[in-house]
């Protein structure tokens, strides 16, 4: 059976996937392999990748796409996201990855990116079609893609990401006012609603959420709740706004230490939240359904259908 492979290079992890899709089924995973990386610690005050920065990838390349001897990988096709395709020296980190590993790191334009999490997201929820609304908050961007069909009609990616706006608005993870987090939400509500395309939830339609960021503040939400087994995670706008106050007043430290809350994505958890606040308000969202799958599985769904990536 046919089998493909992406690795996946994010600010928080290098990721090799290899999954299978037998005929008029669903992916099938073959393989997993991940190494841990901390590029946001690596970046310099204009979003340089430095030094160790570089190292570090060079490493988590090397060691994710490492070939067990027992298993042959097919062709992997490698991408990185918003970290290092936004950094100013970008086409000097993806030469010296290359050098070093013998892999070419490419970049997909956002735009590109919402598309294909579009693409995966109708596949895991509504193949047969449907109003969809995909949201999708990363650590440099925000991606967003709506539709009906297969593919999307409309997608948008703006600088919007959790990461980015730390840096910008949240120095260290934290407000240091009141009125420096109400500032905070006014920015985004005004970014978000002056778009003119920015798509809406439909009656009747999906919103689906495909990020690590809406999926731990659904499980923050969610603690101490009981669930039943194999239901889908949900997260509603009123209980969104329950995780704000408690984000805002710890640390992020103490933030690792919340349900649901991964350390290495604890600084960065207050800046996703009072965005995906804002997402779901500007769009009309009362409630999003969390989505296993985004932009990776999108590459892989069509790669093992045969449709051009590049």
């Amino acid at each position: 059976m046919r089998q493909a492979g992406v690795l996946d290079v994010g600010c928080h992890s290098a990721l090799l996937t290899v999954a299978r899709r037998p005929k008029g089924g669903t992916l099938e995973p073959v393989l997993s392999r991940k190494v841990r990386l901390r590029l946001h610690q690596s970046l310099g005050p204009d979003g340089r990748l430095r030094e160790s920065g570089v190292r570090s990838v060079q490493r988590a390349v090397t060691e994710a796409a490492s070939a067990d001897p027992q298993q042959r990988l097919p062709e992997v096709f490698a991408f990185a996201t918003s970290v290092i395709r936004d950094a100013p020296n970008r086409d000097e980190v993806i030469d010296r990855v290359a050098h070093a590993t013998g892999i070419r790191l490419r970049v997909l334009p956002g735009e590109e990116e919402a598309r294909l999490a579009y693409a995966a997201a109708r596949r895991w929820a509504a193949p047969t079609g449907g109003p969809l609304l995909v949201l999708d908050i990363g650590g440099g961007t925000l991606e967003i893609a709506s539709g009906t069909a297969a593919q999307p009609r409309t997608v948008l990616s703006l600088p919007l990401g959790a990461r980015t706006v730390t840096r910008e608005w949240l120095p260290g993870g934290t407000a240091p006012s009141k009125r420096r987090l109400a500032e905070l939400r006014r920015h985004l509500r005004d970014s978000l609603s002056t778009l003119p395309d920015l798509p809406q939830a439909e009656p009747g339609g999906q919103v689906l959420a495909c990020s690590k960021t809406f999926t731990q503040l659904s499980r923050l939400a969610a603690a101490g709740k009981n669930r039943p087994p194999r239901t889908p995670q949900r997260l509603t706008l009123p209980a969104l706004r329950t995780t704000v106050p408690l984000l805002a007043a710890s640390t992020p430290k103490r933030r690792g230490r919340l349900p649901g809350i991964s350390p290495h994505r604890a600084e960065q958890s207050l800046a996703g939240a009072l965005i995906a606040e804002a997402l779901m308000e500007t769009c009309g969202v009362e409630s999003v359904t969390i989505c296993p799958w985004s932009t990776r599985e999108g590459l892989l769904l069509e790669r093992l259908g045969g449709a051009r990536t590049d």
